[in-house]
């Protein structure tokens, strides 16, 4: 038993419910389309030279793309989640790119990559035409490797930008020069504050216009737009504004179940972080999508909801952390230790409260080994004695 503190400077004692793990069954899933975005591996035992990418596990890191895979999960690579300009800059990205390409292609594996401007100096305004020269960049190399691109939202644009004219003129081009078709990544300000007034509008109905004349302009060219504005009406009217044959992928970590389910008008698939935890609990649910079972789908991923909305709670740019946390609970690495040190940007009655949620979600895989290292975290953290 543990002795956990609240949030509202209490404690409570707590042991794992033990409940038999939710485990889906093989052959992944078809009725939805949906893309796991995945965490990287710090290696806490390595060096950091000034100047050079952070030190990454890469076996660990992999041996979490392959879990995704195992499960009938696409993987996002290179985005937020695997904090993506939070520590995780673009000479680390293109190892990341290489190593994931390589083995998405040796498995069978379905990936997608993150393209941004951050190889872009941040002390500097760039001209326009010098972020669609990085965009190109990243593109170019993402697409040598074999894969599809995310133009993810960049801040260095959002900076730059002054009308919807200027977004536009920057996307024309790179989707233009594009080899295969890219997908478009609308991030909202919850998961990056220099993203306020993306696309030139701060009325997301008038910056929905302006991506959505994007996908008319480029047919055939743009597969997929990740919508992440946590906002699941808006979400709606974009999806039924969508030309033909253009994907709605959300991205909206908070009312994804309903999303996804969708409507007799329509679904979305999916790209999100919170699968990066709740994957097998998922998986399991879109294999009973297969199957017409929307009571055994609903039941499924229900439970999940209070954990994800605390996951992702504000500041909701620090749900890495939890995400973190949780694979290390579950034995996906060996220590609950992150780029840029990011570990410590979520308190331990936070973390606490994760685990009770995630627990009540039979989140778990291994309760016992759970239990063990939240004790450990607990031990250092300065949590009270019982």
């Amino acid at each position: 038993m543990l002795r956990l503190p609240t949030e509202d400077g209490g404690q409570i004692d707590w042991s794992p419910s033990n409940r038999a793990p939710i485990e889906p069954g093989p052959g992944g899933f078809a009725s939805r389309t949906a893309y796991a975005a995945a965490h990287v591996v710090s290696d806490p035992t390595k060096d950091q030279a000034p100047g050079a990418g952070p030190p990454i596990d890469w076996e660990a890191t992999l041996s979490f793309r392959r879990h995704l895979w195992s499960l009938g999960f696409g993987v996002a690579e290179a985005m937020d989640t695997a904090q993506r300009g939070s520590g995780v800059g673009w000479d680390t990205v293109k190892e990341l790119v290489r190593r994931t390409a390589t083995e998405a292609e040796s498995l069978g594996g379905s990936a997608v990559y993150g393209a941004m401007t951050d190889q872009l100096e941040h002390d500097r305004r760039p001209t326009l035409t010098e972020i669609a020269h990085a965009y190109r960049e990243q593109v170019s190399f993402i697409e040598d490797q074999g894969g599809t691109a995310i133009l993810m939202c960049s801040r260095h644009l959002a900076a730059v930008a002054s009308t919807p004219e200027d977004f536009t003129t920057v996307y024309d081009e790179v989707i233009s020069a594009s080899s295969r078709p890219v997908m478009i990544h609308w991030l909202g300000e919850a998961f990056d504050p220099a993203l306020a007034g993306y696309w030139g509008s701060p009325d997301s109905h008038r910056a929905a216009d302006t991506v959505l004349g994007l996908l008319r302009g480029h047919p055939g060219k743009v597969s997929a737009l990740k919508l992440s504005l946590l906002d699941a009406e808006m979400e709606v009217v974009t999806r039924r504004r969508m030309p033909d044959g253009t994907m709605m992928l959300t991205g909206d970590d908070l009312n994804f179940v309903d999303l996804v389910l969708g409507d007799a008008e329509g679904h979305s698939d999916a790209l999100l972080g919170v699968f990066d935890p709740i994957a097998p609990v998922a998986a399991a649910a879109f294999q009973a999508l297969d199957r017409g079972d929307v009571a055994a789908y609903k039941s499924l991923l229900e439970p999940t909801i209070p954990m994800s909305r605390h996951l992702f709670s504000t500041p909701t740019f620090h749900y890495k952390t939890g995400v973190v946390f949780l694979a290390y609970l579950n034995g996906f690495q060996t220590h609950f230790r992150m780029v840029a040190g990011a570990e410590s940007a979520r308190s331990l009655p936070h973390l606490a409260r994760l685990l009770v949620l995630a627990d009540e979600a039979r989140l778990l895989s291994r309760p016992e080994l759970a239990e063990q290292r939240m004790g450990l975290i607990l031990e250092p953290g300065g949590a009270p004695e019982p």
